[in-house]
């Protein structure tokens, strides 16, 4: 299927731009943009992945990484082919690099995704594998359905969004989890093919102008983003620039697609970016792609105790009531939580839409 998109801008001299991400691709009679999926069709630009995913699979909502929505509940996973990044370490290669539309053999329309997440008793669905930036007509199609049935929407971005459709998708999203690849223009432009700035200004927009929930993942890299000097930049903006109670989760890079090179993150890489987030004043830091439980640990703002134990993505322990209250104190933990703890653990399941 192919489906006409909304961000289109005619340019004097006939060519159409895409509006989408700050790419701005300007295409001429069946060009296509970097993302590979939107495509000039005549007097249009049109999506070539609506209603085709990758698959579906149903997953913890803490592998997106979510720690601070709706803990324990399953989430119905899906992406498309195709990025608007070119990201040399992307660990989703084999789907977001895809130039073979066809073979995408899983076709739902937005109600059928909605009604198989909610006959499976997923809480959300997450647009997610590759950004959902490049396929967002049917990304807000399919919120628009799952609202519809009381379930909610999650966006796993590169935050790599032009302002309009920014507007008008992350009106439709209930969670997102941005990746902030790094804090240097270079690592974008070198690494990423991309810039900081736009994912700057769609973090700010989540975190002051949206109900969003946000939480924000760096994929650490050794050699590449993982300076102390980098790690205080970054940490100490989200604090001034978000908030100090914005999750943050550090990440652990393995070798794959074009930096098979690069070694893996040892984990005191993550726990020493742990400690210099915490250092320069962020409250909720997790560290991710290992294990360890206590980096994985939510603690009470108010008492210090922990109140979600995580072991890899199975809770161990939940001190919360239903509205996100410590058990202990009172205070409040900031996030989604309401209603009683998921129970869904850490397993995985294939799911056929449709």
């Amino acid at each position: 299927m192919t489906h006409a998109t909304r961000y289109v801008t005619r340019l004097a001299d006939g060519r159409l731009r895409c509006d989408a991400c700050p790419r701005e691709c300007q295409l001429r009679e069946g060009q296509k943009g970097l993302c590979f999926v939107r495509e000039r069709q005549g007097e249009e630009i049109v999506l070539t992945t609506y209603g085709r995913s990758s698959g579906f699979c149903i997953d913890p909502i803490e592998k997106k990484p979510l720690h601070h929505f709706l803990p324990g509940t399953s989430v119905l996973s899906f992406g498309t082919a195709g990025c608007n990044l070119t990201c040399r370490f992307c660990q989703n290669w084999e789907m977001s690099k895809s130039r073979e539309v066809e073979t995408l053999s899983d076709p739902a329309t937005p109600v059928q995704l909605a009604r198989a997440a909610k006959e499976a008793g997923c809480a959300s669905v997450a647009f997610t594998y590759n950004d959902p930036t490049i396929f967002l007509e049917y990304a807000m199609d399919v919120a628009d359905a799952c609202h519809e049935r009381g379930v909610r929407t999650v966006a796993v971005t590169a935050g790599y969004i032009g302002p309009e459709a920014r507007r008008d998708l992350y009106a439709k999203i209930d969670a997102a989890n941005v990746d902030l690849k790094a804090f240097t223009d270079a690592f974008y432009r070198d690494v990423c093919g991309a810039a900081l700035e736009p994912v700057k200004e769609t973090l700010v927009f989540l975190a002051k102008e949206t109900r969003v929930w946000l939480e924000i993942t760096t994929l650490l890299i050794p050699g590449h983003n993982d300076g102390d000097a980098e790690l205080h930049a970054l940490t100490a903006w989200v604090r001034e620039a978000l908030g100090p109670r914005v999750p943050l989760h550090f990440s652990a890079f393995h070798p794959d697609f074009r930096m098979r090179d690069v070694p893996a993150t040892p984990p005191e890489t993550l726990r020493r970016a742990r400690r210099i987030a915490k250092e320069e004043g962020l409250v909720h830091v997790y560290v991710g792609n290992v294990h360890d439980v206590d980096g994985d640990t939510t603690r009470c703002e108010g008492c210090g105790e922990p109140v979600i134990v995580r072991d890899w993505y199975e809770i161990l322990e939940h001190r919360l009531d239903a509205r996100g209250r410590c058990l202990g104190c009172g205070a409040q933990l900031p996030g989604v939580f309401d209603g009683p703890v998921g129970t869904w653990g850490r397993k995985r399941q294939r799911l056929v839409v449709g």
